[in-house]
């Protein structure tokens, strides 16, 4: 019967050994999972930070080329044109023939410029407004006595938001003593 009773009881152990293993590596499963939301909860908003500041400098990117592209059509003489592709991954591109600027706007948790004032970068007016943990970033380009932004045929405005593909925008060369430049969106 003492042999009876310690197979019983080693078998018990063990069976109570496999338990605590399972229970032991769920444990350290939750630990592990803990570490890596809490590294995530601080790192997260640092990664977005970045990332929007690449946008932002993309978007500088994108006012310049359009400028560039403004500058090249006028020097090419009246009815030149030219096809300029334009990827908004986030925010708004607004162009504003009425006002004859093109601005871009995004929320951001990074601060580009210092809050509530106007700076400018090669041309370009970036303004930085503060709304709580977002920041709302404002670049602008204007044209106003440079050259006369006209949108099919119109004095209108057209944001250009979000999209996976980038907008195909033809830029042609109207002529005039300030040149109109005519934009059009697809």
């Amino acid at each position: 019967m003492g042999k009876h009773l310690e197979i019983l009881f080693l078998g018990f152990f063990f069976k109570n050994r496999k338990a605590q293993v399972w229970v032991e590596t769920v444990i350290y499963t939750l630990i592990a999972f803990v570490i890596i939301g809490l590294i995530l909860l601080f790192v997260k908003p640092k990664i977005e930070e970045i990332q929007d500041k690449a946008l932002i400098e993309q978007s500088i990117g994108v006012l310049k080329d359009l400028d560039a592209t403004f500058l090249d059509i006028t020097q090419g003489g009246v009815g030149n044109k030219r096809l300029l592709e334009i990827r908004v991954k986030k925010g708004i591109l607004r162009i504003s023939a009425e006002e004859n600027e093109i601005s871009f706007e995004i929320e951001s948790r990074y601060v580009y410029s210092q809050p509530g004032k106007n700076v400018s970068y090669d041309g370009v007016v970036v303004l930085t407004e503060e709304k709580g943990k977002i920041n709302k970033v404002t670049l602008t380009k204007d044209y106003a006595g440079k050259y006369d932004i006209s949108l099919f045929n119109n004095q209108i405005q057209k944001s250009l938001n979000k999209a996976p593909t980038p907008y195909k925008t033809f830029i042609t060369n109207k002529g005039g003593e300030i040149p109109i430049m005519e934009i059009e969106v697809q």
